[in-house]
C-alpha cells in the first residue's frame, strides 16, 4: 500500500549523514526524518537537535519498532547492515541501506531474501544512479553517440590519507571485519556500481588484490578485468598508496569515447572523429537527494522506478568479492 508520506528513521549518525544524506530526507516532498539512532545517546540527541529531528534513540530496535517510523535508513558500517535490514524487514518497513550493501555477496542475498519474505522493498545508497551527470552519460550511450561500446577502462589511485596511517586507531573503512575489505570496498564500489548501471551487469570477473604499503591489513591495490552481460569488456586499477590522486573512466566505442570521473566534478567529455563536446554539472550538496526523491516517489505512488535496489547492490558486492578473492585466500 502506498504511503501518504514517508517518515524515516535513521540508524547511525556518522559523517555521511551530516550533509550527504541526512538533510535530503527533510528536503524531499512527502518525506520527513522523524527519528535518529546512535549507540551513544548524547550524540544521537545532539544530531537530532541540530537537524530538527523530533526523536532520538540509543537502541536500534526501539527506532525500528517506533510506529511513527515508516521506513528505515541504515547508515552504519557494513558489518551491521544485514542484521538491521532483517530486523526492519520483519517489522514490515522498507529499507534504504548504505553502500557497500553488506560485508559480502552471501550477506546481500540474505538481506534480499528477508525483504522478499516480508514483502518490503530494499534500496541501496548507490546515489550516482539518479544524478544528472550519470544520467547524461547513460543518455549518450543509449543514443549510440559512440557507436557500439567495446570496453571501459578505469584508473583510480590516491595518496594514503592521514587517518589510514594511524595503526593504533585505524578507520573502520580499512578493517575488513567492519567494511568487508579495504578502501576498495568503500570507494571502488561506486565505480563498479555505476558501470553496472551504464553498461549492464558484470557477468565474469578476474582480479588480483594485495597489500603493498602495509599501512593496514586489508588490500590497498586491486586490479582486474571483467566482462558485462552485454559483451562489453572492462579493465580497472585501484591503488590507495600512490603519489597523487587520479580518477578517470573511459568508455570506448566504435565511433568515439566518453571520459568522466566517478568522484570529481570535471566535465563529462565526448570525443569522436568529428567533434569534442563536454557537459558540466554543478556539485550536489546533498548527494543522496536525487535517489531519495525516486525512493519516496515509489513508496508514495506504488511505482517501481528506483534504479538502485538490493539486487543491483548485491551484484556490485559479488564483483568486488571476485576481484579480491585471491587476497582473501592468502589471508586465511
Amino acid at each position: 500500500m502506498a504511503l501518504a508520506k514517508v517518515r524515516w528513521g535513521m540508524i547511525g549518525c556518522g559523517d555521511v549523514t551530516e550533509v550527504k544524506s541526512g538533510p535530503a530526507f527533510q528536503r524531499v516532498p512527502k518525506s520527513e526524518l522523524v527519528a535518529v539512532m546512535r549507540r551513544t545517546g548524547n550524540l544521537a540527541e545532539d544530531y537530532a537537535k541540530r537537524h530538527g529531528v523530533r526523536k532520538w534513540y540509543d537502541d536500534a530496535d526501539a527506532l525500528i519498532n517506533d510506529p511513527e517510523v515508516d521506513a528505515v535508513y541504515i547508515a552504519t558500517p557494513p558489518s551491521s547492515h544485514k542484521v538491521y535490514t532483517i530486523k526492519a524487514a520483519k517489522a514490515g518497513k522498507p529499507v534504504y541501506v548504505e553502500k557497500p550493501m553488506a560485508l559480502n555477496f552471501a550477506e546481500c542475498n540474505e538481506m534480499i531474501a528477508a525483504c522478499k519474505v516480508a514483502k518490503v522493498p530494499l534500496y541501496v545508497a548507490y546515489y550516482r544512479r539518479a544524478q544528472p551527470k550519470f544520467l547524461k552519460i547513460k543518455e549518450l550511450l543509449e543514443n549510440n553517440v559512440i557507436g557500439d561500446v567495446r570496453f571501459v577502462s578505469t584508473t583510480q589511485y590516491q595518496k594514503a590519507a592521514e587517518d589510514v596511517l594511524n595503526k593504533q586507531n585505524p578507520p573502520w573503512r580499512t578493517q575488513p571485519e567492519l567494511s568487508g575489505g579495504g578502501l576498495f570496498f568503500d570507494l571502488g564500489c561506486h565505480t563498479l556500481d555505476i558501470l553496472g548501471f551504464l553498461l549492464g551487469s558484470i557477468k565474469d570477473v578476474q582480479g588480483f588484490a594485495s597489500n603493498q604499503a602495509g599501512y593496514y591489513h586489508a588490500e590497498d591495490i586491486v586490479t582486474g578485468t571483467y566482462q558485462f552481460e552485454s559483451g562489453v569488456h572492462g579493465v580497472g586499477s585501484w591503488c590507495f598508496s600512490a603519489y597523487e590522486d587520479v580518477d578517470t573512466n573511459e568508455i570506448i566505442g566504435s565511433k568515439g569515447k566518453i571520459t568522466f570521473s566517478t568522484f570529481g566534478h570535471n566535465p563529462v567529455m565526448l570525443t569522436t572523429s568529428c567533434k569534442t563536446e563536454q557537459w558540466e554539472f554543478p556539485a550536489i550538496q546533498h548527494v543522496h537527494q536525487p535517489l531519495v526523491e525516486r525512493i519516496v516517489a515509489d513508496l508514495t505512488t506504488g511505482s517501481d522506478q528506483t534504479p538502485s535496489t538490493g539486487v543491483t547492490g548485491a551484484r556490485t558486492n559479488w564483483a568486488m568479492d571476485e576481484l579480491v578473492k585471491n587476497n582473501k585466500k592468502l589471508q586465511k
